[in-house]
């Protein structure tokens, strides 16, 4: 098991807990880092974490690694967080970005998948809220044509450590629940509970 260590001006921030669930057409997401992933903080050593999403827990559909074995083998969709600086009218401010790029079916390395949709909190505010050390993300499951299974499988690989796997209702299970976390840009429910069987924590 993964354990971040101890926030530190030296390390980027890591992620320590992930929860994923279909929401509607959408994939919704909250996403724990050890401190705050972007802004004054963390300084020029920002978030720069991906996540990797099976979206129908197939390793013959999506990316397909020289290792079929590889975690990261079966890929539809990779999202990527990163906090940065950028200039805006000649200062310099904080920015949190979200990249959702989709793999083909003959993409064989991370770098190569297709962009969907470039995020921000300010200008999707309906899809990406940043909240202290949280990051709440929707991802819209309509963008390219990721396939859509009953179970999900997610994957993230924390630097110099083995891949985590967690698995999840996939946007194909009858059984998928509908988990609220955004109405009208602000987090709705931050502090409802949901059964151990809605999600799975890593």
């Amino acid at each position: 098991m993964f354990k971040a260590p101890p926030p530190s001006d030296e390390e980027r921030p890591l992620i320590t807990t992930i929860v994923v669930s279909p929401q509607g057409t959408d994939y919704a997401f909250k996403i724990e880092f050890n401190k705050n992933p972007y802004g004054d903080d963390c300084k020029s050593r920002c978030a720069n974490a991906t996540l990797f999403l099976d979206t129908d827990n197939n390793k013959s559909t999506g990316l397909k690694l020289s290792d079929p074995k590889a975690a990261e083998t079966g890929a539809d969709l990779a999202v990527t967080i990163q906090g940065a600086k950028a200039l805006k009218e000649g200062v310099s401010v904080s920015v949190l970005r979200v990249k959702v790029a989709q793999y083909a079916e003959d993409a064989t390395t991370v770098e190569e998948g297709h962009t969907l949709a470039e995020m921000d909190p300010i200008n999707d505010s309906e899809r990406v809220l940043a909240s202290d050390t949280s990051v709440y993300l929707l991802v819209d499951a309509n963008m390219g044509n990721q396939p859509a299974g009953k179970q999900l499988r997610l994957i993230y690989h924390p630097p110099d450590s083995k891949p985590l796997v967690g698995m999840a209702k996939g946007l194909a299970s009858p059984q998928s629940g509908r988990v609220e976390l955004f109405k009208d840009g602000k987090l709705s429910n931050p502090v409802v509970k949901k059964k151990k069987s809605d999600y799975e924590k890593y």
